[in-house]
Protein backbone atom coordinates (compact mmCIF):
# COMPACT_ATOMS: atom_id res chain seq x y z
CA UNK A 1 0.00 0.00 0.00
CA UNK A 2 1.43 3.68 -0.58
CA UNK A 3 2.37 5.97 1.86
CA UNK A 4 -0.40 8.31 2.85
CA UNK A 5 -0.10 11.57 0.40
CA UNK A 6 -0.21 14.10 3.46
CA UNK A 7 -1.19 13.48 7.12
CA UNK A 8 -5.10 15.19 7.76
CA UNK A 9 -5.96 17.58 8.22
CA UNK A 10 -3.56 20.04 6.29
CA UNK A 11 -4.07 23.81 5.34
CA UNK A 12 -2.43 25.91 3.28
CA UNK A 13 -2.79 29.63 3.02
CA UNK A 14 -0.50 32.66 1.78
CA UNK A 15 0.51 33.43 5.10
CA UNK A 16 3.35 36.15 3.89
CA UNK A 17 0.83 37.88 2.40
CA UNK A 18 -1.92 37.11 5.28
CA UNK A 19 0.77 39.14 7.65
CA UNK A 20 0.95 41.91 5.49
CA UNK A 21 -2.78 42.76 5.12
CA UNK A 22 -3.55 42.24 8.92
CA UNK A 23 -0.34 44.74 9.48
CA UNK A 24 -2.25 47.06 6.90
CA UNK A 25 -5.81 46.58 8.50
CA UNK A 26 -4.14 47.76 11.96
CA UNK A 27 -2.55 50.59 10.62
CA UNK A 28 -5.70 51.51 8.85
CA UNK A 29 -8.20 51.51 11.77
CA UNK A 30 -5.29 53.20 14.07
CA UNK A 31 -4.45 55.87 10.68
CA UNK A 32 -8.33 56.78 10.16
CA UNK A 33 -8.89 56.91 13.98
CA UNK A 34 -6.14 59.07 14.89
CA UNK A 35 -7.58 61.54 11.95
CA UNK A 36 -11.29 61.74 13.05
CA UNK A 37 -9.61 63.17 16.55
CA UNK A 38 -7.12 64.96 14.87
CA UNK A 39 -9.92 67.00 12.59
CA UNK A 40 -10.15 70.50 12.85
CA UNK A 41 -12.64 71.94 15.32
CA UNK A 42 -15.06 72.94 12.55
CA UNK A 43 -15.27 69.31 11.23
CA UNK A 44 -18.86 68.46 12.57
CA UNK A 45 -19.08 65.20 15.27
CA UNK A 46 -20.91 62.83 12.33
CA UNK A 47 -17.81 63.61 9.77
CA UNK A 48 -15.51 62.18 12.74
CA UNK A 49 -17.76 58.99 12.83
CA UNK A 50 -17.54 59.02 9.36
CA UNK A 51 -13.97 58.92 9.42
CA UNK A 52 -13.91 56.15 11.51
CA UNK A 53 -16.03 54.28 9.15
CA UNK A 54 -14.03 55.05 6.25
CA UNK A 55 -11.16 53.31 8.40
CA UNK A 56 -13.52 49.83 9.52
CA UNK A 57 -14.44 49.94 5.73
CA UNK A 58 -10.77 49.86 4.13
CA UNK A 59 -9.70 47.08 6.71
CA UNK A 60 -12.46 44.95 6.20
CA UNK A 61 -11.83 44.76 2.38
CA UNK A 62 -8.05 43.91 3.64
CA UNK A 63 -9.17 40.93 5.97
CA UNK A 64 -11.39 40.11 2.90
CA UNK A 65 -8.17 39.55 0.99
CA UNK A 66 -6.31 38.08 3.51
CA UNK A 67 -9.26 34.97 3.99
CA UNK A 68 -8.03 32.54 0.95
CA UNK A 69 -6.95 28.81 2.17
CA UNK A 70 -7.45 25.71 1.19
CA UNK A 71 -8.48 22.91 4.10
CA UNK A 72 -8.33 19.31 3.23
CA UNK A 73 -9.84 17.08 6.05
CA UNK A 74 -11.17 12.90 5.74
CA UNK A 75 -14.21 14.35 4.31
CA UNK A 76 -12.57 16.53 1.29
CA UNK A 77 -11.99 20.41 0.96
CA UNK A 78 -12.88 23.19 2.15
CA UNK A 79 -11.90 26.34 -0.14
CA UNK A 80 -12.89 29.67 1.14
CA UNK A 81 -12.01 32.47 -1.43
CA UNK A 82 -12.61 36.13 -0.94
CA UNK A 83 -16.19 36.33 -0.67
CA UNK A 84 -17.34 32.80 -1.02
CA UNK A 85 -16.56 29.36 0.76
CA UNK A 86 -17.26 26.01 -0.92
CA UNK A 87 -16.76 22.20 0.38
CA UNK A 88 -15.99 19.77 -1.74
CA UNK A 89 -16.35 15.96 -1.02
CA UNK A 90 -13.03 14.15 -1.97
CA UNK A 91 -15.17 12.29 -5.12
CA UNK A 92 -16.27 16.60 -6.63
CA UNK A 93 -12.17 17.19 -7.36
CA UNK A 94 -11.90 15.54 -10.57
CA UNK A 95 -8.08 17.50 -11.34
CA UNK A 96 -5.84 19.55 -9.81
CA UNK A 97 -4.12 22.55 -12.58
CA UNK A 98 -1.21 24.53 -11.53
CA UNK A 99 0.42 25.77 -14.87
CA UNK A 100 3.55 28.05 -15.30
CA UNK A 101 2.17 31.58 -14.99
CA UNK A 102 -1.42 30.75 -12.91
CA UNK A 103 -2.07 32.95 -10.24
CA UNK A 104 -3.58 30.34 -7.95
CA UNK A 105 -4.88 26.69 -8.41
CA UNK A 106 -7.94 25.39 -10.34
CA UNK A 107 -9.63 22.56 -9.42
CA UNK A 108 -11.65 20.78 -12.51
CA UNK A 109 -14.94 19.30 -10.72
CA UNK A 110 -17.23 16.25 -11.70
CA UNK A 111 -19.93 18.72 -12.46
CA UNK A 112 -17.56 20.27 -15.31
CA UNK A 113 -17.07 23.38 -13.58
CA UNK A 114 -13.83 24.85 -12.14
CA UNK A 115 -12.71 26.62 -8.85
CA UNK A 116 -10.01 28.74 -7.64
CA UNK A 117 -8.06 27.44 -4.94
CA UNK A 118 -6.76 31.19 -4.27
CA UNK A 119 -5.31 29.74 -0.50
CA UNK A 120 -2.90 27.75 -3.09
CA UNK A 121 -0.58 31.06 -4.80
CA UNK A 122 2.75 31.63 -5.81
CA UNK A 123 2.65 35.03 -4.18
CA UNK A 124 4.44 33.13 -1.01
CA UNK A 125 6.95 31.62 -3.17
CA UNK A 126 6.21 29.56 -5.63
CA UNK A 127 8.16 26.31 -5.00
CA UNK A 128 6.15 26.57 -1.98
CA UNK A 129 3.21 26.63 -4.15
CA UNK A 130 3.91 24.06 -6.75
CA UNK A 131 4.53 21.64 -3.35
CA UNK A 132 1.09 22.59 -1.88
CA UNK A 133 -0.51 21.88 -5.55
CA UNK A 134 1.39 18.46 -5.38
CA UNK A 135 0.22 17.90 -2.40
CA UNK A 136 -3.37 18.73 -2.99
CA UNK A 137 -2.94 16.25 -6.06
CA UNK A 138 -1.58 13.42 -4.49
CA UNK A 139 -4.71 13.86 -1.86
CA UNK A 140 -7.24 14.19 -4.55
CA UNK A 141 -5.62 10.54 -6.55
CA UNK A 142 -5.48 8.63 -3.30
CA UNK A 143 -8.99 9.60 -1.99
CA UNK A 144 -10.81 9.52 -5.06
CA UNK A 145 -10.40 12.09 -8.16
CA UNK A 146 -7.92 11.39 -11.05
CA UNK A 147 -5.58 14.58 -10.46
CA UNK A 148 -2.83 15.83 -13.02
CA UNK A 149 -0.35 18.74 -12.74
Amino acid sequence: MPAPAAALPVTWAPRRNRAVLYALCAVLLVLFTGLAVALPENWQFNDRVMMVCSGVLFAAVGAMLARPKVVADDAGLTVVNFVRSRRLSWAEVVRVNFKAGDPWVMLDLADGTALAAVGIQPGGGREQAVRAARTLRDLVEERGGTARD
